[in-house]
């Protein structure tokens, strides 16, 4: 097996019943497995609800260690949709000619750098580096910025090993005070300004409001991008024939960005809290137990995808749900879809080869159920391409 190969552990128990059980800080989630399940629960947002106490959707949960609520993620219809259209066509932004552009000096930039090293430690060096740098377009703030960012490491919710531990979101929470309070006293053109200059139902946002929807712009794409970045590094030191495929075929670069996220599904799973006593895969939920939608599970259905368990970088029909499905749909897939483009076209340009020197898989631990996500480290040499 390849060190870029990423096994499906739900595949037996999405077949036979089609869906598992977790414990989560004693607070059970039903796992949902199938790719018709997950759309449909994911669609249904009156029984499936997004916009329970805070923290409480995600897996594992955040109850314990924030308050402040996730805007327009931790909210339903109709009021999900009132805040979702004050930041839609903010987060269009990465399919801009000139966004493009300049995200493609970053990418550029950081590919040489790490092109005249011997080695480089892809999650610390290289993709941290790449997302940090990345959001600074995405809030249309200072370059310098990322610096700071890029101190808190990969994740800015919890410490790596305990879920309970609050003190790295209260970095976060801080700096975001810091910051809203200044974009008040001095407005400009970053989304801290445009977010407090904007209305709802006929008002101003309320700094609450704001921080919520920072928060949830600060972590909800950081480790999935860190993850989706490095994974796809690893892929292609495994197959240098696809990195030379997308070299001379550019056409199919998009196709393969689609690919990627599918086969690596960066975020495992989210969850949504049930209101009423219902079923899923004939199968009972009590109200206001939890179930997740297992976006990594559906993603290798058989009965939707052909050869699901490989990589087929020009897959032609892929409805993957990596980035959610139907109403709560990720807003910053835009911008993720964006640097996995440019990266994936940069490293075609520039790269021969790419060479893993050591690495440490990182896995999670879902009841029965434990699945490789990523990486805690992988060490490589990138190779220059010779003309």
């Amino acid at each position: 097996m390849k060190q870029s190969d990423f096994p499906d552990p739900f595949e037996q128990a999405r077949l036979e019943k089609g869906f598992g059980d977790m414990d989560d800080q004693d607070d059970p989630v039903t796992m949902i497995f199938r790719h018709k399940e997950v759309r449909k629960c994911a669609h249904n947002w009156k029984t499936f609800q997004s916009g329970a106490k805070p923290g409480r959707i995600v897996v594992p949960s955040e109850v314990n260690i924030r308050d402040t609520r996730q805007i327009p993620f931790e909210v339903d219809p109709p009021m999900h949709g009132e805040y979702r259209k004050l930041v839609e066509d903010w987060f269009r932004r990465p399919l801009q000619p000139d966004y493009e552009k300049k995200l493609t000096s970053q990418i550029h930039a950081i590919v040489e750098e790490v092109l005249s090293k011997d080695s480089v430690e892809v999650v610390s060096e290289f993709a941290l580096v790449l997302q940090s740098r990345a959001l600074t377009l995405l809030l249309n703030i200072p370059f310098e910025e990322a610096k700071t960012w890029i101190s808190w490491g990969i994740h800015v919710f919890r410490s790596e090993d305990n879920p309970l531990d609050g003190a790295k979101a209260n970095i976060l929470y801080d700096y975001l005070d810091k910051q809203i309070d200044h974009a008040i006293a001095n407005p400009g053109e970053d989304l801290y300004s445009v977010l407090l200059a904007s209305e709802v139902q006929g008002r101003k946002l309320n700094k609450e409001e704001v921080k919520g929807v920072m928060i949830l712009t600060f972590a909800g794409g950081r480790d999935t991008v860190i993850n989706a970045v490095t994974n796809s590094i690893a892929y292609f030191a495994d197959h240098p024939d696809s990195l030379n495929r997308l070299r001379n075929e550019p056409e199919i670069i998009g196709k393969a960005v689609e690919e990627l996220v599918r086969y690596f599904s960066p975020l495992t799973h989210m969850g949504r809290v049930v209101t009423e006593d219902t079923q899923v895969c004939e199968h009972a939920i009590k109200k206001d137990s939890r179930i997740s939608l297992c976006w990594a599970s559906a993603n290798r259905d058989a009965t939707v995808f052909e050869n699901p368990n490989k990589v087929v970088i020009d897959r032609k029909m892929n409805p993957h749900v990596a980035f959610g499905f139907s109403h709560h749909n990720c807003l910053g897939a835009h911008h993720a879809r964006q640097i996995l483009k440019v990266l994936v076209t940069t490293l075609a340009e520039k790269v021969q080869s790419i060479d893993v020197h050591d690495y440490t898989e990182k896995m999670e631990s879902l009841g029965e159920f434990n699945r490789k996500v990523g990486y805690d480290q992988i060490s490589v040499k990138f190779n220059a391409l010779t003309k």
